[in-house]
C-alpha cells in the first residue's frame, strides 16, 4: 500500500466503492494524528481531494491493520463497510493473503477474496435494541414513531429505514438531511430509502450522516437488509441496487456479510504547500 508521508509531503491513495469514495491513509509504520481541520480540508471537492469517508490504517496486535473512519464533517465513524473492503482487497494484494482481519469501532472484522474481482467483509451481527442503536426513548425499532415507519438498526453506526413505493422520487437532500437529525436519534443517523424491485432485490438510494448524500454505502446496504428482512419484505439474502451500482447482502448466523466491488483510483501527496495553508 502507498499511501504513507514522503519527504515532499503528505501520502494518501484514492478508492471507492461502487462511487462510495475514501482517501486512505496509510499509518502503520508511524505518522502525525490527523486533526478534525485537516480532514475537513481534505473532504473539500473543489479545494481538497474530495471524499465521503476517510480512512486511516493502523498497526494492530492481533490483526492485520486497524482501520479509523472519519466522515466529510470531520467526524468520527465506527463503521464504514465499503471503506473497509477497499482496504481488506489492498492488504489481500499486498500480502497475497486470500483472506485479512481488520480491527475497527465495530470489532474485528472477517474479510476474504470472493473471487471474480470481489470482496466479502463480515459486518458483524445487527443491533435492533433501542438504546443499543441508541434512540433517545424506548420505542418499537421495527416501526418508529416518524411519519412513515422507518426501520432503526445499528451496524456499529446508526440507520434509519423507509420503504416506500418509489425511491426515485424522493427529496434525498432534504429528507436526509431532516432525519439526519431527528430528536430520536441521539448521535444522528445514516437514511435510507427503499423499494422492492423484485423477489430479495431492493432499490435504494443513501443520505449518510456527516456525508449527506452518497452514490453507495456497505453499512447502509447491511441495515437495509436487516430492515427488509425483519419485515418480511425479503429473506436474508438480498441484492440491493445503489445510484453507484449493486452489492450484495448476506445475513448470516455469524453476521451480515456484504459482497462488492472495489476500485483503487490513484495514489497521490499533499504537497508542503497545501499543508501550511491549513
Amino acid at each position: 500500500m502507498r499511501g504513507d508521508d514522503d519527504q515532499n509531503g503528505f501520502g494518501f491513495l484514492k478508492m471507492h466503492g461502487l462511487g462510495n469514495d475514501f482517501v486512505v491513509v496509510d499509518r502503520r509504520a508511524g505518522g502525525a494524528e490527523l486533526s478534525a481541520g485537516l480532514v475537513r480540508a481534505l473532504a473539500d471537492r473543489h479545494r481538497g481531494v474530495g471524499f465521503d469517508q476517510l480512512a486511516v490504517v493502523g498497526a494492530d496486535t492481533g490483526t492485520d491493520a486497524r482501520l479509523t473512519f472519519y466522515n466529510s464533517d470531520g467526524s468520527l465513524s465506527d463503521a464504514c463497510g465499503n471503506a473497509t473492503r477497499c482496504i481488506a482487497r489492498l492488504l489481500m494484494d499486498e500480502t497475497g493473503k486470500g483472506a485479512v482481519a481488520l480491527r475497527t469501532g465495530r470489532g474485528v472484522l472477517a474479510c476474504e477474496d470472493a473471487g471474480g474481482g470481489l470482496t466479502r467483509v463480515n459486518m458483524g451481527a445487527p443491533v435492533t435494541g433501542w438504546a443499543a442503536i441508541p434512540l433517545a426513548e424506548a420505542v418499537d425499532t421495527l416501526r418508529l414513531p416518524i411519519e412513515g415507519a422507518p426501520v432503526a438498526t445499528s451496524m456499529g453506526n446508526p440507520h434509519c429505514t423507509f420503504f416506500v413505493d418509489d425511491a426515485e422520487t424522493v427529496d434525498l437532500a432534504a429528507r436526509g438531511a431532516e432525519i439526519e437529525r431527528h430528536p430520536l436519534f441521539s448521535e444522528r443517523t445514516n437514511v435510507q430509502f427503499a423499494h422492492l424491485v423484485g423477489p430479495d432485490h431492493l432499490r435504494m438510494r443513501v443520505w449518510e450522516r456527516g456525508a449527506g448524500i452518497t452514490l453507495a454505502s456497505g453499512s447502509s446496504s447491511c441495515a437495509a437488509a436487516v430492515a427488509a428482512a425483519r419485515r418480511g419484505l425479503t429473506g436474508r439474502r438480498v441484492r440491493i441496487t445503489l445510484d453507484g451500482g449493486d452489492i450484495d447482502i448476506d445475513w448470516r448466523e455469524d453476521g451480515v456479510w456484504m459482497t462488492g466491488p472495489t476500485a483503487h483510483v490513484f495514489s497521490g501527496t499533499l504537497t508542503a504547500a497545501f499543508l501550511k495553508a491549513l
